[in-house]
């Protein structure tokens, strides 16, 4: 265990006209990175958010797409291991953290919401999980390249949907909508702050995900201790991202042909002061950090045929010895994304071969 701050991604700075392209698509990117969100058990209350219409709105955005994730839907299925070396034993007694090698299924992905996306359409990454111990019990995680969510509640990222949901008439939104929307919630100004730094990497090993939503870990006596975890890569970025449609596919593949690809498990341990109910705000300061061990990825397989395909990655589904926080989001994410799981697993007979990237929906 050491002290040492958070441990957050850090971009080169953009030029002023990158910066002014990269703020006048900020309603995309906050769409497409957050997830979907909804208040549970609504359906019986006409004027509550439901699943379903959570996913309506990521549909009217961004289209429909048969058999695809609403969100994040251009990506690729890894697999692998995580080799723990049991140093966070001590804070939880989940199995996973025991010293040993857990398998995994994971997920690369793109976080906008249109699978023919070129992969410079966002500056984000995500990294979605599932490690299986051997009990049976699972660990699902859903993380990404940014370092805290724009707003702090459901009902504000609904009110976020609305303010950049794009007009009929020019396919855009309302410009004068998210200006009005941000004003009103100044809770999204550190993440606006790191919009605008941010830009699309060449690669998806070298971004640290983080899980933005606090948690829970719960150790052999009952103790409970909220954290934050983060995938630190071990590889280091070199080179900008390529002027090319796809290219992240076809890096991770040629890097897993030169062996795996490797990420350091860090847990950030939240102090007294740091809120867990709340994802905008990020943990400043000094934290204690644990390294859990090393999650390895050795093979990757097309995303409409491999293993990752058939997983819902919500967030709520885990092993004893972690838990949820009072984040009201982690309810609100997982809920959605079993919406979203029905309807993209009905329509799976519809694709019948993975469409060229070239294809437009």
């Amino acid at each position: 265990m050491v002290d040492r701050e958070p441990p957050y991604p850090r971009k080169p700075p953009l030029s002023t006209p990158q910066k002014l392209a990269r703020m006048a698509g900020i309603g995309l990117v906050v769409l497409i990175a957050a997830g979907a969100f909804a208040y549970v058990n609504g359906s019986l209350d006409p004027q509550r958010l439901t699943p379903a219409r959570v996913v309506d709105v990521f549909e009217h955005n961004n289209g429909v797409h048969p058999g695809y994730r609403r969100n994040h839907p251009k990506g690729i299925c890894v697999a692998g291991y995580f080799e723990s070396n049991g140093a966070a034993a001590t804070l939880s007694r989940a199995q996973v953290f025991a010293a040993g090698r857990t398998p995994v299924i994971g997920r690369l992905a793109l976080p906008t919401g249109n699978p023919y996306s070129p992969d410079s359409a966002a500056p984000l990454r995500s990294f979605a999980v599932q490690f299986t111990q051997p009990d049976g019990e699972q660990w699902r995680t859903g993380m990404n390249s940014m370092p805290l969510f724009p707003v702090g509640t459901p009902q504000a990222f609904v009110d976020l949907q609305k303010a950049t949901a794009p007009d009929p008439k020019t396919g855009k939104p309302d410009p004068s909508k998210p200006p009005a929307f941000f004003a009103a919630h100044p809770e999204a100004q550190p993440f606006l702050a790191w919009v605008k730094t941010a830009k699309p990497s060449a690669s998806f090993v070298t971004e640290t995900y983080n899980s933005i939503n606090a948690f829970v870990l719960v150790d052999s006596n009952g103790k409970r201790q909220a954290v934050r975890w983060s995938l630190v890569p071990e590889a280091t970025a070199s080179e900008p991202a390529p002027d090319a449609k796809d290219y992240l596919q076809k890096d991770l593949t040629e890097k897993l042909e030169s062996g795996p690809q490797r990420w350091k498990l860090v847990l950030t341990v939240a102090n007294a002061q740091d809120p867990t109910n709340d994802a905008s705000k990020a943990w400043t300061g000094k934290h204690k950090t644990v390294d859990a061990g090393t999650l390895v990825v050795d093979k990757d397989s097309p995303q409409l045929n491999g293993d990752c395909r058939d997983i819902n990655y919500d967030p709520l589904i885990l092993p004893s010895g972690i838990e949820g926080s009072d984040d009201p989001l982690l309810a609100a994410r997982s809920a959605a994304y079993a919406a979203s799981y029905m309807r993209r697993t009905s329509e799976v007979d519809q694709l019948k071969a993975e469409p060229a990237q070239e294809k437009q929906p």
